[in-house]
């Protein structure tokens, strides 16, 4: 029963991950990604930069992605205008650096 009622809490932190189809680096990212779930699970929303209603996330992250961006789970979705204060992992990274950033989001 105990891992059901796991199942039953709210996340701390959510990870929106700024993705394209095609990148390899995205493929690895989320690898890490499901990695990071299986140790620690969170809420997490993907998109994907190249539909027509991501385009200021486009304009942002074009010739970045993969791109994580760690919250809070109650916080706010996230806005690109205020992305330069987002708490965030660039094109690699590993298992470690993602729980280290969800530490860091969680006791603030």
């Amino acid at each position: 029963m105990r891992i059901t009622s796991r199942l039953f809490q709210p996340f701390p932190s959510r990870i929106t991950f700024f993705r394209r189809e095609g990148c390899g680096l995205c493929v690895q990212a989320r690898s890490v990604l499901s990695d990071v779930w299986d140790r620690r699970p969170f809420e997490y929303k993907e998109v994907d930069i190249v539909k027509p209603e991501s385009k200021a996330w486009r304009d942002l992250y074009d010739f970045d992605v993969p791109v994580i961006h760690i919250s809070k789970a109650q916080a706010p979705e996230e806005d690109p205008k205020l992305s330069s204060k987002a708490v965030k992992l660039m094109h690699r990274f590993t298992v470690e650096q993602v729980e280290a950033k969800m530490d860091q989001v969680e006791k603030s």
